[in-house]
This record gives C-alpha cells, structure tokens and sequence, in this order.
C-alpha cells in the first residue's frame, strides 16, 4: 500500500470518528491532506472504492484492537484475569474501544447498507471475542455468549451517551461488573 493511499485512509477514519460520515467528501478530505482530488482517484477506484476501503479498515481496528488485547495474555488466561486486563486498558493508548469511531459507524449504519453490514460484522466479531473469554466461566455456549452481552452492552450504550460518561465512571462501572465474573481455573 502507497503512503498516500494509507494517509487517505486514515484522514478518513479520523474524519469519521470526528465529523461522522459527512465529513467524508473528497474535497474536504484532500484540503485537510493537501493533497489533489487526483491522487484521490489514483488510489480509489472513485468514493465507492474509498468507502469501501475505508469500511475495512474502520472493522480491522474495531475488532482487531480487543483480538490484540486479548492476545497480549496469552492462551491461559481466566477470564476474570482477561476482563480486569481489558477494565485496566481503559482511557489508556492501548484501549480496545473505539468510542468516537463506535459512535460515527453505528450514525451511519443507520443510513447505509455498506456501513451496516460493517457494524454488524464488528459486533459479531466483538461479540465472539467476549464470548469466548467468557466461556470457562460458564456451563455452555448460550450461558457465554449471554454473559457476554452484558459488558458490550454496557460499551455500546457508554458510546452513545450524550453527554458521554466520564472514563473513571465507565471505569468503575465496568469494576462493579468484574464481581460478577465467577473466578476459574487457567
């Protein structure tokens, strides 16, 4: 991938997470570049073409930063031990969530199929991800996959709250639900 192309890309997932999906016209993308409406169109095969490379890598970062933070672990991690990990990434640089960019692609999934499926791709992955670090905490599949819900649930409303909820009451929010968390064996 060209340098141009990746700095195309991430103006734009920066102007998504920031702006929403109306600030993602070309014109104001090269101004906020200096670059050419030319090179736009060297790189994309037209806002088609850019909105759908922008899409993958808005679900890459989405879903890879809680994959990333997982792995970190290691493969014996209880889930207790994973959960309170992820609670301790918050507010800091390796934070899994992406909060005005959660915000931005869920606004747009409301109003666009390719967005849409995107969300819904990065819920499913999220929420595969939770479950399977919920899973030797629970008696099946179903049991994880609902204790899973809950703390995405509670990220998902904390990205739409207006105003947003402070991080140190999101923090402690999700430090109430860890002792909920039933404690395993590695």
């Amino acid at each position: 991938m060209s340098a141009a192309r990746d700095r195309w890309l991430e103006e734009g997932v920066a102007v998504l997470a920031s702006e929403g999906a109306s600030g993602l016209r070309i014109d104001h993308l090269a101004a906020r570049l200096r670059l050419s409406k030319g090179s736009f169109y060297h790189h994309f095969d037209g806002a088609e073409g850019f909105k759908r490379d922008l899409l993958a890598r808005v679900q890459a970062m989405m879903t890879g930063a809680l994959d990333d933070a997982v792995a970190a672990l290691g493969p014996r991690a209880d889930t207790r031990a994973t959960l309170s990990h992820l609670v301790g990434l918050l507010g800091t640089s390796d934070d899994p969530r992406t909060p005005g960019l959660d915000t931005a692609l869920r606004a747009w999934a409301a109003t666009d199929l390719d967005a849409a499926a995107t969300q819904a791709a990065v819920d499913r992955a999220r929420l595969d991800a939770l479950t399977t670090i919920w899973r030797p905490a629970t008696g099946s599949d179903e049991e994880a996959r609902l204790a899973a819900l809950l703390p995405y649930l509670v990220a998902v409303g904390a990205s739409v709250l207006v105003p947003p909820i402070p991080p140190a009451d999101l923090h402690r929010l999700y430090e109430t639900l860890l002792t909920l968390v039933p404690q395993t064996q590695s």
